[in-house]
């Protein structure tokens, strides 16, 4: 086997936003974004720093005004190079027994911000000329789970959006593109990797043999803001350990 290789990308001089950023799948994107010279700004509930480079905005991603003000705090001090619309939340319940206000919590986080981020920081990249959009979508977004209705609808309007904004944005500089995680051990998928059957089920449909690492996920987005990407327009990446195609 060929040694392991490190995915080289400059961007010095560049500012990202991602949302969820110091824990997860959020935590090692910004961690990547951050080694490859990018200045990082999170908008999350919490705070905190992943060290030089990295900021947090307080903001509750549910509430259309509180991410309003957080986008223009953000622009009135920095020209906004790269998207990550990372944050996401999953409340289960059975769909007959699904409290509507839940449902549309998760679909304020999921895809309400997703559609506000987009269009509010994305809009300057377009004027520009050039800019990069992230979406981190879901295996439920090609499936539609169990016990998971509000979670699957915002994940499969996530990738049509994607789709959508990119047929507009691509032949005006701007990347719009998806990354499908498939199961990745992170804190939101304790419960599943501590049932000993449901675990067993899983790893047996992933070709790859592991759960993925949260590390996974942040190659491919950081492989999404480099050159590499300057044709990819559209796509949705499945990450998944060969999942899919089993």
């Amino acid at each position: 086997m060929p040694p392991a290789r490190t995915l080289q990308v400059d961007l010095a001089g560049a500012t990202a936003v991602v949302t969820g950023s110091t824990r997860g799948i959020g935590r090692a994107i910004s961690r990547r974004l951050l080694d490859a010279g990018a200045q990082v700004i999170g908008l999350q509930r919490g705070t905190g720093s992943l060290g030089a480079g990295h900021t947090t905005l307080s903001v509750d991603l549910a509430d259309a005004d509180a991410r309003q003000a957080a986008v223009d705090r953000v622009l009135a001090d920095h020209r906004v190079d790269i998207l990550v619309n990372n944050a996401g939340i999953n409340l289960r319940h059975r769909f007959e027994d699904f409290p509507l206000a839940e449902f549309s919590q998760v679909m304020a986080v999921n895809l309400d911000a997703v559609v506000h981020l987009t269009q509010a920081l994305g809009t300057p990249m377009l004027e520009r000329g050039e800019g990069r959009i992230i979406t981190i979508a879901s295996m439920l977004s090609y499936f539609g789970g169990l016990n998971a209705s509000a979670y699957a609808a915002s994940k499969g309007a996530v990738t049509q959006l994607t789709k959508s904004v990119a047929n507009e944005w691509a032949g005006h500089g701007v990347a719009v593109n998806a990354v499908a995680p498939g199961y990745i051990a992170t804190e939101l998928n304790t419960s599943l990797r501590e049932d000993e059957a449901r675990n067993s089920e899983i790893l047996g449909r992933i070709p790859a043999g592991r759960w993925g690492a949260a590390e996974d996920i942040a190659g491919t987005v950081l492989f999404l803001t480099s050159e590499g990407a300057d044709y990819l327009h559209g796509a949705v990446l499945p990450v998944d350990g060969g999942y899919l195609g089993r």
